[in-house]
């Protein structure tokens, strides 16, 4: 393989679960059909480097180790060893994902490439202190990470966000709007598959509830399902208040499927002990596509309570669990915010509800059992919907003209 024209750069764990690692792959393949063989560079899973092309015959993968006892030291390890393996590199484009990997490119560009674009889907200026809360209290930090991401965002060519929240936040940051493109996610229908089955096993469950059952094991249960991170601003201890106000009218249960730190995962236990609800609630790891669609396939709805906060409102984002869901033919409730009202509408796609409110969750599942007709209208809608809109093959044709709009060729099959 000759040296690459693209290098695709992100402080990323490939493969993996996280919908970060689902997007690179795909994005990844997209670049290597355009334009041919294409360097992709990703954090290792042990401490040594390593080189692959499992993702594609046409996408080199190199995986540099990211070591540390803390996240500074990782970031710090990893762009140490990006120097290093961009001694005697050069590259038409470099494509990055955040300034942790993208700092080191942004501030020798001239050295290192030609063109430099910058998916932003996240800025840790934003996002850091819901993962570390003492950053909140570091304005030096703070002002650090904002001055980085000010360097990325200037040097760029070419701005790919998923939002148009974040479009307009970026804007406001002093981007012009003629650099940005926005490309939403997608999902894979070969993997999300819709089964009608799925609609006609979440009326039944709806219809056959008891109300106020007195036997949790012999009524039929509602089974709900949250898939995603933990981290705060998903809203994740909303669904578990649902669960438990829910609960006070027919019996449910709750299904949540994601990564999270140990504390999360306890502080999550010890409100579903406080509720009465924790022999109720399910807590998983993450998994494989095809074994969490098994899960989604299970259930009868599914919750994405996103909270309003500056993560959501202000920087914006393009939640996942939210157009994989709808793939499925499970009902999603939502929470409405902007992110979410760009994706579809309110009673035809899913059931928008007030933001931090597990009373209007709890409300809109009542909703969902006294119309049945209602379910199979949003599933139908929703699918047709993200057919059309939201595949990882829109998203990949929108990636390839925004490359080609940058004058970027596309490659000769012979």
């Amino acid at each position: 393989m000759t040296q690459p024209r693209i290098a695709y750069i992100s402080f990323d764990l490939v493969p993996a679960p996280k919908g970060a690692a689902i997007h690179i792959v795909a994005f990844s393949m997209a670049l290597a059909a355009a334009f041919g063989d294409i360097q992709l560079v990703t954090v290792s899973p042990l401490t040594k480097s390593i080189d692959s092309n499992e993702i594609h015959p046409q996408v080199m993968q190199t995986m540099l180790p990211a070591l540390g006892d803390n996240l500074i030291q990782r970031i710090l390890h990893f762009r140490q060893l990006l120097r290093v393996w961009l001694q005697g590199r050069r590259f038409e484009t470099v494509h990055i994902r955040s300034i942790y990997e993208g700092f080191v490119i942004a501030v020798n560009k001239k050295q290192y490439c030609d063109r430099l674009i910058f998916e932003v889907n996240g800025l840790p200026s934003v996002e850091l202190k819901y993962r570390y809360p003492a950053v909140a209290d570091d304005p030096e930090l703070l002002h650090k990470l904002h001055s980085q991401e000010q360097i990325c965002l200037e040097a760029a060519d070419l701005i790919v966000t998923p939002s148009s929240v974040t479009a307009e936040y970026l804007q406001n940051r002093g981007v012009p709007a003629n650099k940005i493109r926005m490309i939403p996610n997608g999902v894979d229908l070969d993997v999300f598959t819709y089964c009608v089955g799925n609609i006609n096993n979440a009326q039944s469950a709806f219809s056959n509830l008891v109300c106020v059952a007195t036997d949790f094991q012999s009524e039929s249960v509602l089974q709900m399902l949250y898939f995603g991170t933990l981290s705060s601003w998903q809203g994740v201890n909303l669904a578990i208040e649902a669960l438990e106000l829910v609960n006070r009218d027919f019996p449910a249960c709750l299904t949540i499927i994601g990564q999270a730190r140990d504390y999360q995962i306890k502080r999550l236990k010890q409100l579903a002990l406080k509720l009465g609800i924790a022999d109720r609630l399910t807590i998983l790891e993450p998994m494989s596509q095809k074994q969490l669609v098994e899960h989604i396939h299970a259930s009868d709805v599914i919750l994405a309570p996103l909270t309003p906060n500056d993560r959501n409102l202000v920087q914006g984002c393009c939640p996942l669990k939210i157009l994989e869901g709808m793939a499925t033919g499970i009902p999603v409730i939502a929470s409405d915010l902007p992110v979410v009202r760009e994706l579809g509408e309110d009673g035809v796609h899913f059931l928008l509800v007030k933001p931090g409110s597990a009373k209007a969750i709890k409300d809109a599942v009542l909703r969902l059992r006294n119309d049945r007709e209602l379910i199979t209208q949003l599933a139908a809608n929703a699918q047709r919907r993200i057919a059309e809109y939201y595949t990882w093959k829109c998203a990949g044709e929108a990636l390839i003209a925004a490359y080609t709009e940058l004058g970027i060729k596309r490659s000769i099959k012979v």
